[in-house]
């Protein structure tokens, strides 16, 4: 499929980007969080709140980025600063070189249009038909009924539904309702896609088809996606780039293979802990002890594909190390092979507790992320 240009069609424009002259130029970031944070006022003898704080960073245009966090962790308050449904407290929030914070009246209607929104529980109407909900934002937009027509006929194709065009939302899987969603999200060719929990609604199956059809939407048509969830698994499917949110800040932050084999922050650890587990095998986990063996047992972290392999070789070679290799994992996370080596390490050669020392300290020179988990006999 041919990527589809905002101008593709001229007789489609609905309006000129707003340009807003003190906005900076940031060709290289589609959104751009400055300074900013949220408060809301006490209301009705309930005290204020402050749901974000100290809010600096940047999303990459035409990447896919996960910002994950807890119930109250401020990530609805963060995505409707995005789409300028709120107005930051201070700081500024610009969205394809445009200061939506300071947007009001029709500049903030026409800008919105380049946003779109995916909702977890799909927000469709029940009276429409699959078609005429997609053909709603181009309505209220005053588009023509012959370029609606075309463009909702275009959408449904994209989105694999094409049979579903005269169904109402009482007839459609939630899958197919959310797929709806995503047609009418991107209905005025938005440059900027939020997805919020889209997937929550769903079983996991479900969930990894409505991701795939992101992950292709995002490939063919350069749309910037935000995906604002609490589970870090979609993030590890269809994510790039992770942002993690705690308490209204922003505790953590890199590429999402650097955070699944690397996390620093404790809620960041208690994420991963919900997707990973254990992953030691049963059989394996139950014969580790904390008293000497006949092998210790490290488990290393390797990035790349046949990288298990090559350390496992250069263990070998460099330190003269017969090593067993235990249990192992990979997975593709963030578009690398990330893998999970457990190896035994043998103690009964000449230097003894000593080749167990020696191996970490070589897997920490080599920045092989790593640790001793007790021994086997």
């Amino acid at each position: 499929m041919k990527a589809v240009s905002m101008n593709a069609h001229p007789s489609l424009v609905i309006g000129e980007p707003v340009e807003i002259r003190d906005a900076p130029a940031e060709p290289e970031a589609m959104v751009r969080f400055a300074d900013i944070s949220k408060t809301y006022p006490a209301y009705r003898g309930k005290p204020g709140v402050n749901a974000l704080q100290g809010i600096d960073f940047a999303i990459a245009r035409g990447s896919i980025t996960g910002v994950i966090g807890r119930s109250g962790a401020g990530k609805s308050s963060l995505v409707r600063l995005i789409n300028g449904l709120e107005k930051p407290t201070t700081g500024r929030v610009v969205v394809n070189n445009r200061d939506i914070s300071a947007l009001t009246g029709r500049d903030l209607r026409l800008a919105q249009r380049s946003i779109g929104m995916i909702f977890q529980h799909f927000n469709l109407l029940s009276s429409r038909t699959a078609a005429n909900n997609i053909a709603l934002p181009l309505e209220i937009a005053g588009w023509s009924k012959a370029d609606i027509k075309a463009r909702v006929t275009e959408l449904l194709a994209l989105v694999g539904i094409a049979d579903k065009h005269d169904r109402y939302p009482s007839e459609l899987s939630g899958g197919q309702k959310q797929r709806v969603g995503i047609a009418r999200a991107l209905a005025t060719r938005p440059s900027v896609l939020l997805s919020d929990e889209a997937t929550s609604a769903l079983d996991p199956q479900t969930t990894r088809a409505i991701l795939d059809l992101l992950a292709n939407i995002n490939r063919e048509l350069g749309v910037t996606i935000v995906l604002i969830t609490h589970e870090m698994s979609v993030v590890r499917q269809l994510a790039k780039e992770v942002v993690v949110l705690d308490a209204g800040r922003v505790v953590e932050s890199g590429h999402v293979a650097d955070i699944f084999t690397q996390p620093e922050h404790p809620i960041t650890q208690s994420f991963l802990a919900e997707v990973t587990g254990d992953s030691l095998p049963v059989s394996l986990a139950s014969r580790i002890v904390q008293e000497p063996g006949s092998h210790a047992v490290i488990r290393v972290q390797v990035r790349g594909a046949g990288a298990g392999d090559t350390l496992i070789a250069r263990l070998a070679r460099e330190l003269g190390l017969d090593v067993s290799l235990l249990s192992a994992r990979i997975d593709e996370i963030g578009g690398q092979h990330v893998g999970s080596l457990v190896l035994g390490i043998p103690l009964s050669i000449s230097g003894g507790e000593d080749a167990a020392t020696r191996t970490l300290a070589w897997l920490s020179q080599h920045q092989f992320p790593a640790e001793r988990l007790g021994y086997v006999a």
